[in-house]
């Protein structure tokens, strides 16, 4: 019987010991799970201020030089936003060679919260005019950056022309390209 007992407590003795080790194991875990997603936080909204302070005190500096330099730019200073337009824009674009399909997907850059609502307001406006500046695209263009660029730049400027005319202000700081394909 005192044998039972002895048997019945070296095993309770070897859970007890396995028990602490995956206690550890699993504190060692959480641990290191802590600093990677305190690092992975510092890394992220820490390392980003630094620039988000620069580009704030350049553009002081750039308004207390004179309005012009904000004018260039048409959109108040305030924080990025990004408006998605809400279908791709799918078209055909004549090339040397043969025609090809493009289909791009947009999105808007503008600062602060009041071009941003301004922005959502005249999405059919905005969409309208991007498919106007695509529609006179050459698939030979669009196959090099600078071809992109160049579209991209055209669309700004027509963009932000249709938006002085109805709001008396730019509203789109710029016009991005979340995809790009051409077949």
């Amino acid at each position: 019987m005192a044998d039972e007992k002895n048997n019945e407590n070296e095993g309770e003795l070897e859970l007890d010991g396995s028990g602490k080790k995956k206690k550890l194991i699993i504190i060692i875990a959480v641990v290191v799970l802590l600093a990677a997603g305190g690092g992975g936080y510092f890394f992220f909204f820490m390392g980003g201020s630094d620039e988000a302070v620069t580009q704030t005190e350049g553009s002081a500096q750039g308004s207390s030089e004179g309005e012009s330099a904000s004018e260039g730019k048409g959109a108040e200073i305030g924080s990025a936003l990004y408006v998605s337009m809400p279908r791709a824009f799918t078209f055909h674009v004549p090339g040397a060679a043969r025609d090809r399909l493009v289909e791009i997907k947009v999105q808007l850059l503008v600062r602060g919260a009041d071009n941003e609502d301004i922005a959502k307001m005249h999405i059919p406006l905005i969409e309208n005019t991007l498919t106007r500046v695509f529609a006179q695209a050459n698939a030979d263009e669009l196959a090099t950056t600078v071809g992109k660029a160049s579209l991209k730049k055209q669309a700004l400027i027509a963009v932000q022309n249709e938006m002085k005319d109805i709001e008396d202000n730019e509203t789109i700081e710029q016009v991005l390209f979340t995809g790009f394909v051409m077949q």
